[in-house]
């Protein structure tokens, strides 16, 4: 088995690209075949400068190997790695060539000089009757003195797939069984432009077998032109590659996935701190099904389980929310240095000038206390956790008290705290602060709430927050007491 990833250099890695790529790694690793990387720049006047090296960039940050294909070397610079070389189509020009003229010599294929005029006006008449939008076969008849005086006059000219009427084309799809379409609804693709470079439907189906590719996976809008790349395989004699055409990508209204309702691209969500192995695990579950309720795979697990039988038929939304929840589930099994490591330098943009005010052992508590309440890494860079870096907490007194306590218990409360927290000589750590505090309550027969509550909103001036053992960890002792005192304040 050999299939392929084969970009285009226009932007940025689509989510539902990294989905194909990722579909055909898998695909690859679990039948122990090879993957391989193409990039198909044929449409020069999309070429986004830098794209390419981008695309390679974000598909390693996803931890996706190939075995050939382009690649980037030390310097930064792409280059070739295999023996199907070159990986880049428009390096491969002269390769289309010898085999546009191929079908020119058959048959085949056939020169055009419509003018781009000639072609608005057909299409708006088509359009105006309500027919399907088609060439009209207007030069197929050209004789070869016709087409060499135009060549040597330098008309423009495009280079065509001759498509004979009412024959029935067949292929079929791995994921949805027998496809069947009638020639007349064909239409001569155009398959060499006027700038000399071939279209993606020439290009890459002469690419496919020239390197070796056995299985083509791709999103479902190539079902449509599937026929003419069939028809080009016929032409050339060629064994054709099995097809597989993955589902759409939808929105939750189930629209097609676009930038409109949100992020699309792959570095957008890995620039926000959605972990790598999080973002590849949630884009597997969108098309594909385990036949369980597993939801958490790593890598190597995706290529054991994964099947073309598995994958689905209908449109797989991308739900937000669940690749939120999954990121969480990712960040919580971070060591912790890796999760200080990923978060502190979403922490430092957040802090901007300010960051030297605290020590990386403060600024490294406050990361590890969030854990459990970051859906993703930049959740931590956040105006709610402002009591960390700001000690005049703006708040409504009656807030530090507890449902059915009062203002005097509370009072009370606050004061005995404060005292037990100055004379506190215990282990500074969570658990210890914890284990001490928990006793000395029960001890005076006090209810958890009634302390542990006034105690919270007096260290960070919020009804959501971790634990007060979390907060008075990263707060320390000595600004600890000083919070308490100004709660006492506001209660008198």
């Amino acid at each position: 088995m050999r299939v392929r990833f084969a970009p285009s250099p226009t932007g940025y890695l689509h989510i539902g690209s990294l989905r194909t790529a990722l579909y055909n790694y898998l695909l690859a690793r679990h039948n122990q075949g090879t993957f391989f990387l193409r990039l198909e720049d044929t449409d020069q006047t999309r070429y986004v400068p830098e794209a390419d090296k981008k695309l390679i960039q974000t598909l390693k940050a996803c931890h996706l190997d190939w075995d050939d294909g382009i690649d980037l070397n030390e310097a930064g610079e792409i280059v070739d790695k295999g023996d199907f070389g070159p990986y880049t189509q428009s390096q491969r020009k002269e390769i289309y060539q010898k085999y546009i003229q191929e079908l020119l010599a058959s048959g085949k294929a056939y020169y055009c000089f419509c003018s781009a005029e000639r072609l608005k006006e057909l299409r708006t008449m088509q359009q105006n009757h309500n027919l399907p939008p088609k060439y009209d076969k207007h030069c197929v008849n050209l004789s070869p003195e016709e087409v060499q005086a135009k060549i040597a006059a330098g008309e423009k000219y495009v280079i065509r797939l001759k498509v004979e009427g009412n024959q029935t084309i067949e292929f079929t799809d791995l994921i949805r069984g027998p496809i069947s379409i009638n020639s007349n609804d064909i239409d001569d693709q155009v398959l060499i432009k006027s700038d000399g470079l071939p279209t993606y439907h020439f290009a890459n189906v002469v690419d496919d077998h020239l390197m070796g590719t056995t299985h083509v996976l791709r999103a479902e809008e190539w079902i449509s032109p599937t026929p003419k790349h069939v028809l080009l395989y016929e032409y050339f004699g060629w064994e054709k590659p099995q097809f597989a055409h993955l589902t759409l990508l939808l929105n939750p209204d189930k629209s097609k996935l676009s930038k409109r309702q949100g992020d699309v691209a792959v570095e957008d969500y890995l620039a926000k701190g959605y972990l790598p192995e999080a973002l590849v695990n949630f884009v597997a579950l969108l098309g594909w099904n385990p036949g369980d309720d597993r939801e958490i795979f790593t890598l190597d697990e995706l290529v054991k389980e994964f099947s073309l039988e598995k994958c689905g038929k209908s449109g797989a939304v991308f739900d937000l929310k669940k690749l939120d929840w999954m990121n969480g589930i990712y960040i919580r099994q971070l060591s912790e240095q890796a999760l200080v490591d990923k978060a502190k330098p979403y922490l430092l943009e957040y802090l901007g000038d300010k960051k030297n005010q605290w020590s990386d052992d403060y600024l490294n508590k406050v990361i590890l206390v969030q854990r459990d309440r970051l859906n993703k890494l930049s959740d931590i860079a956040s105006d709610d956790l402002s009591y960390f870096f700001n000690d005049d907490l703006n708040y409504n007194p009656e807030l530090l008290v507890w449902k059915k306590s009062d203002k005097e218990k509370t009072t009370e409360h606050l004061k005995s705290l404060q005292s037990e927290l100055t004379a506190y000589a215990g282990e500074w750590s969570i658990q210890a602060l914890n284990d001490h505090f928990i006793a000395w309550i029960k001890e005076h027969g006090w209810n958890n709430g009634d302390v542990l509550w006034p105690l919270r909103v007096a260290l960070c001036g919020q009804e959501k927050s971790p634990s007060p053992f979390e907060l008075l960890w990263v707060l320390g002792k000595e600004k600890a007491v000083t919070r308490l005192n100004v709660a006492v304040g506001k209660l008198s």
